[in-house]
């Protein structure tokens, strides 16, 4: 592959400035929404893709094929693990609390 070019490297800050940006709103989504499967949804889908976006800026700016599929199957990875551990946390929460309507769920308004 050949060296990077400037117009790479340019390019590439889009990518990663976007990236940042899902990866704070989805951290400001698991500590701002109200319960449990709206702040799993906010991080797995925010953060799978601003992993996504980091290593598409990352990859225009590596100098070899060997280092951008690394970085792709690290993107997979966490996706595939990423998503079942969203599924099992979503059961373990619908299991533990069965005859509660989910907007009473983990409310963090409802401090008493």
């Amino acid at each position: 592959m050949p060296e990077t070019t400037p117009w790479l490297i340019w390019l590439s800050w889009p990518f990663l400035l976007a990236g940042i940006f899902f990866f704070l709103a989805g951290t400001v989504g698991l500590l701002r929404f109200p319960d449990v499967y709206s702040r799993l949804h906010a991080v797995t889908k925010a953060d799978t893709l601003g992993l996504g976006l980091v290593v598409v800026g990352l990859s225009l700016r590596s100098d070899n094929l060997y280092s951008v599929g690394m970085m792709l199957l690290v993107w997979l990875l966490v996706m595939a693990s990423g998503a079942t551990a969203c599924q099992l946390l979503a059961r373990y929460q619908r299991e533990a609390e069965p005859d509660t309507p989910p907007a009473e769920r983990d409310n963090p308004a409802d401090v008493s």
